[in-house]
């Protein structure tokens, strides 16, 4: 922990109490829980490059999402990029994540509830002003995404691999309107309070792009359980996706 930038941290929190290493975290950066004089916060810390991106785009996300109140995120309050790692800062949210809240119900219609509740976040996210983000166009979302495919594949960054590439620049599915999406739609970066779904974390995928891809990383955990499945789409009741659909955007995950 000595290698954290602690006058960065003070000069836009005040004075630090403590920081905590967390022991549940993704694999893309290291969190820590920091107890400052006037409140707590998240600092995210990053070392390869290709995540120091991502943590970048999280902040640049976050930045532009605290003007705004439709798209419940943590709150931003730093960001600094050293010659090897990068740090994000940003408020401590309260709440556990939706796949240990799911682990924790004690009943199949509390499990349902709060799945109703994940999709109707989301299609929150879904409805929501696609200027929010602001950001300019460079090209169709999917393109992009299997540009950056190709480029994870060549630096052996994925799981994916040359004949999926291949399928998926084969068989893109048609085109439909793109929305704001979060880009790693999982149960695991949405947090759950008072058995609420109420907030996205991880948000440095979140841009305009395929609904569908949210969709399919979020029903992924559902498929073969109806009842869960059927909750879910009572929440979100924009589009839903055919088998065809699933298998491709769950295939695309493989390379991110």
């Amino acid at each position: 922990m000595d290698t954290l930038p602690k006058q960065f941290i003070e000069n836009h929190i005040g004075t630090v109490m403590d920081i905590v290493l967390l022991e549940q975290q993704g694999c893309t950066s290291t969190v820590y829980k920091i107890s400052a004089l006037h409140g707590t916060y998240i600092l995210k810390s990053a070392e390869p490059e290709i995540f120091r991106e991502l943590l970048e785009n999280e902040a640049e996300v976050l930045k532009k999402l605290n003007e705004q109140t439709d798209i419940p995120v943590p709150r931003f309050h730093g960001f600094t990029r050293t010659d090897s790692k990068s740090h994000l800062l940003m408020s401590y949210e309260e709440g556990v994540t939706l796949t240990e809240a799911l682990a924790e119900a004690d009943s199949q219609g509390v499990k349902n509830d709060l799945i109703e509740s994940f999709s109707t976040l989301l299609h929150r996210l879904h409805t929501a002003d696609t200027s929010i983000l602001k950001i300019s166009s460079r090209g169709k979302w999917l393109d992009i995404q299997l540009k950056k495919a190709a480029e994870y594949l060549q630096a052996g960054n994925t799981d994916g691999n040359q004949d999926l590439l291949d399928d998926l620049r084969n068989k893109k599915p048609h085109d439909i309107k793109s929305t704001v999406i979060h880009g790693d739609c999982t149960t695991d970066n949405v947090l759950v309070k008072n058995n609420q779904v109420y907030l996205f974390i991880d948000a440095g995928g979140m841009t305009y792009g395929d609904p569908r891809y949210d969709i399919a990383l979020a029903v992924s955990e559902f498929l073969n359980h109806q009842d869960e499945l059927s909750s879910f789409y009572r929440g979100y009741q924009r589009y839903k996706i055919d088998a065809s659909e699933f298998k491709y955007f769950d295939s695309l995950y493989e390379f991110f």
